[in-house]
């Protein structure tokens, strides 16, 4: 509980953009994605879905492990500023179904947090 109090931001975040990529299946992320948009639908949703098994897996064993945890929390940090940029780069594309309001405060909110964790990694909401 420790670690959530000196990175608050930083696990606001993580919940945000947990959210989001459940709001991905929903929008059909993969339909935007290079390499993904090409297969099939059926097959692009299955790639997708089962691709963010090994990523979460490696991101929830990046906080339970004993390694260099500030490091990572930046990185991912970092990654979740970038995450909002290749939204709005992709805002325009035809198949893109991230239009909502919904969709945009856990991008928004993901990246923003994860800003606020960069200038602020001590902050302590309790």
């Amino acid at each position: 509980m420790e670690a959530m109090t000196e990175h608050l931001f930083f696990y606001i975040a993580l919940s945000l953009i947990t959210v989001h990529e459940l709001d991905a299946i929903r929008c059909r992320e993969w339909r935007i994605f290079p390499g993904l948009s090409a297969l099939p639908d059926r097959v692009g949703h299955i790639v997708f879905v089962f691709a963010h098994i090994p990523l979460f897996f490696l991101l929830y064993g990046q906080l339970a492990g004993s390694g260099d945890h500030d490091a990572f929390i930046r990185g991912f940090n970092v990654f979740l500023i970038v995450h909002l940029g290749l939204h709005i780069l992709f805002l325009r594309h035809k198949n893109n179904a991230f239009k909502d309001w919904i969709s945009w405060t856990f991008i928004i909110g993901a990246a923003l947090s994860g800003m606020l964790d960069l200038c602020f990694p001590e902050t302590s909401g309790f």
